[in-house]
């Protein structure tokens, strides 16, 4: 085991996957010669050649078009975007292309590929710059959605989803680049649509995934010392997500809060809530709630901000409603 960030893991898990695959091969803006906008490709193109480590022009569309022609002709391309915010450019190419096109030949044409990069929110960024997309590519048939928010999983994740013949996106963070954690020395794959149970608790299930798992953490540590035991589930694939082990652990707890960097009106928390009500609504002591990103774009003012991003308070507030200790 060795400690690992998360823009390591995701660099060793492209060039592991680089390496067993000739066909695999990545591009986006900046990924070589700068070895990447967050250092995620370092050393990439000192190792494999301007050949395979290909830095774009600032034309989302225009590679994002040619990530997926070079998937139909049997490479394995991983397109990185600087910001998924920017990646609403080839929005095209992702949704009416490469999520559709295995679907309308029959299963003829495969899609690997793998769109990647960080989402959401990094800060004081702007409105333009701070969109959690995770909801938007999930509601749409043919994409795999993957959103991990730790290390090891990201490796894991990211590994499976290069060997994967559909199109992926595998959504990251700013903020959690420089995240570590031990990770395995040997090669390891993770299943796409699992979800992990990060800490057993038997009084309420929280839901939370990428960065925003991480104030569920915090959340879930302070209520720790009040007597609540929280059980905190990853889901870490939104799309297919596991309900399953949402549902078997809502059944033990009888109360669940939903914690999403999305915006509330279509995003993952509602959905999540509306199929916990439907499978296990006779087991519920207190309607599921959510903690989610105010349904307004990102304000720039810090103290806006902060009030705009979903907090361990936040969090803590909701537990304790569903719990009545509020």
């Amino acid at each position: 085991m060795a400690q690992k960030q998360f823009r390591e893991v995701i660099c060793d898990a492209i060039r592991e996957e680089m390496e067993r695959d000739e066909n695999v091969f990545i591009m986006g803006e900046e990924v070589a010669e700068y070895n990447g906008a967050y250092k995620a490709t370092q050393g990439l193109l000192e190792q494999f050649g301007d050949k395979r480590v290909i830095d774009t022009p600032i034309s989302e569309a225009g590679f994002a078009g040619l990530g997926v022609g070079a998937a139909m002709n049997g490479l394995r391309p991983i397109v990185e975007f600087m910001t998924f915010n920017f990646a609403v450019v080839g929005m095209d190419q992702i949704i009416n292309n490469a999520a559709k096109i295995r679907h309308m030949s029959g299963g003829q044409v495969k899609i690997p590929i793998v769109f990647r990069g960080p989402n959401g929110s990094a800060g004081q960024l702007g409105a333009t710059h701070s969109v959690a997309y995770e909801s938007l590519y999930a509601h749409l048939p043919g994409l795999i959605t993957i959103h991990p928010s730790e290390p090891y999983d990201a490796k894991g994740l990211l590994k499976t989803a290069i060997r994967d013949d559909n199109p992926i996106i595998f959504l990251e963070s700013e903020q959690m680049y420089g995240l570590k954690q031990e990770v395995p020395d040997e090669e390891y794959l993770l299943p796409i649509g699992k979800a992990e149970i990060k800490r057993e608790g038997s009084d309420v299930t929280i839901v939370a995934d990428g960065k925003i798992y991480h104030v569920a953490k915090k959340a879930a540590e302070e209520l720790a010392k009040d007597g609540v035991e929280v059980e905190l589930i990853d889901p870490r694939t939104i799309k297919p997500f596991d309900i399953d082990t949402v549902i078997k652990s809502v059944k033990k707890t009888n109360r669940c809060v939903v914690v999403d960097e999305s915006h509330p009106f279509g995003g993952v928390a509602a959905e999540v809530g509306f199929q916990i009500q439907r499978e296990a609504f006779d087991y519920l002591d207190a309607p599921v709630l959510r903690v989610t990103i105010p349904d307004v774009p990102a304000p720039f003012s810090k103290k806006l901000f902060d009030l705009w991003q979903p907090n361990p308070k936040q969090v803590i507030d909701a537990v304790n409603n569903v719990t009545y200790r509020s």
